[in-house]
């Protein structure tokens, strides 16, 4: 459903700058003798830029601007986590937090089997992960 939302911002863009381009390059056609036809008065600076903004804007509210939120949320659960918690990694591994340095998290994944990841490459909080699912379940429900 959001892609379609968005291939329809993208169509009303595309369309928007095409007939723009069109109306200014009619002022440089010619009619079938060969004479110019009376010039068109140019587009102002502000008018031949708006394309270019109105692109810009839409790719700072549809991309940008929901990246950095999600690198902020990022960063403050890898900043507030501790020992005990329980986490996923990035490349699917489940596991319990024993240990925190700055760069690395010793993770539980078994009875008395530690691994070592880096901090980065934690994915989040698996309670977090359970509770999506299960509320996914009860709206199929």
């Amino acid at each position: 459903m959001k892609s379609q939302s968005l291939n329809k911002i993208f169509l009303t863009t595309n369309l928007f700058l095409f007939s723009f381009i069109m109306k200014s390059t009619e002022a440089f056609s010619s009619d079938a003798s060969g004479m110019a036809t009376s010039a068109a008065p140019q587009p102002s600076m502000l008018m031949s830029l708006l394309p270019f903004v109105l692109i810009f804007m839409i790719f700072y509210f549809l991309m940008i601007r929901p990246q950095k939120k999600r690198m902020q949320q990022e960063e403050s659960m890898l900043s507030t986590l501790k020992s005990g918690d329980e986490i996923y990694t990035k490349s699917g591994v489940l596991g319990i937090v024993s240990a925190l340095n700055d760069n690395i998290v010793t993770l539980e994944i078994s009875q008395g089997v530690h691994v070592k990841f880096l901090r980065s490459q934690i994915g989040g909080l698996s309670k977090k992960l359970f509770e999506e699912k299960a509320v996914k379940q009860d709206k199929k429900k």
